[in-house]
């Protein structure tokens, strides 16, 4: 498939990052009138707004997306997304102010890189600054800059992640997706075979299968923590939240595919879905190709090294 996210019409992606300390964060633009929906699973958050997208909410619309590093404390770089949207007239109209909604997702990425450099307002205006609806730079930048992956026997023996992102088509309908991986996993490809992930102590060349080992040895670290997986999924057809909620559970299924152990309980995974058209087209073709596009992504993000 390829492609990406930008290829939906009205779409725009910008990254910033800190390539010396190892974080960044991306921000994805939505054009007016944006619906949402997510899916979630896991039990380490680090998220701000995601309230927003919940089926029984009653937002009508979400101006951006930020998927950004520094764990907990990067949650702050939302603000520099909120002032720029401010800045350009872009929110809720509450009568005294245009409120930008923008759901932040933050992955833990300190133990890769500097603890004490994390992404803030400024880097997040950074990001908004040089979004463009035009080729999306994919690998480590923006919030993949400092992205992991294969935890299971420490940092010292996982291998750099990135950004991943791929588009498809049915007809007019376009659907995008953009994924990060921080997992606790491994990556594999669509036939099983290891892209990236925990590195064989005796061998850095090789991979330890992580599931294979658990199988045999059990755990060996209890305090492999902080992990997750984003991926925000983008289409011009016409969703309602109730809808946008049902495609963002079907493409978190491609988790299961792409991550080997999928969701362990060292992970926070989350699928955000925009909906800024009014296409027509059939729910399950649009949440089986999120499904389809994300797991793609997912793949690149264990290539692109």
């Amino acid at each position: 498939m390829a492609g990406s996210i930008t290829d939906v019409p009205g779409i725009r992606v910008g990254h910033a990052q800190d390539s010396k300390a190892r974080t960044g964060c991306t921000v994805v633009l939505a054009p007016p009138g944006t619906m949402g929906g997510i899916a979630v699973c896991g039990t380490a958050p680090a998220t701000r707004e995601l309230d927003l997208l919940r089926i029984d909410g009653i937002t009508r619309e979400i101006h951006a997306v930020l998927l950004t590093g520094g764990s907990a404390f990067g949650l702050d770089a939302a603000g520099g997304v909120l002032s720029w949207l401010e800045e350009h007239d872009v929110g809720f109209d509450a009568g005294v102010a245009r409120v930008p909604l923008v759901p932040t997702l933050s992955l833990f990425d300190l133990a890769y890189g500097r603890a004490d450099v994390r992404p803030d307002a400024a880097m997040a205006r950074q990001a908004c600054e040089a979004a463009t609806d035009g080729e999306v730079a994919t690998g480590a930048v923006g919030v993949g800059t400092g992205a992991t992956v294969g935890k299971l026997l420490g940092m010292e023996h996982c291998t750099p992640s990135g950004v991943g992102t791929a588009s498809a088509r049915i007809g007019d309908v376009v659907i995008g997706a953009l994924a990060v991986s921080n997992a606790f996993g491994d990556l594999v490809d669509e036939k099983g075979r290891i892209v990236a992930g925990a590195r064989d102590p005796r061998n850095p060349d090789k991979f330890v299968d992580t599931s294979a080992y658990l199988r045999e040895h059990g755990m060996p670290k209890p305090d492999a923590f902080a992990n997750c997986t984003f991926a925000v999924v983008v289409t011009n057809a016409r969703l309602d939240r109730r809808e946008a909620n049902i495609v963002a559970s079907m493409a978190m299924a491609a988790f299961g595919r792409a991550i080997s152990p999928a969701h362990a309980p060292f992970d926070f995974d989350a699928v955000i879905v925009l909906s800024g058209g009014d296409l027509s087209t059939d729910l399950t073709a649009i949440g089986s190709i999120a499904g389809d596009l994300v797991d793609e992504s997912l793949i690149y993000c264990g290539r692109a090294r």
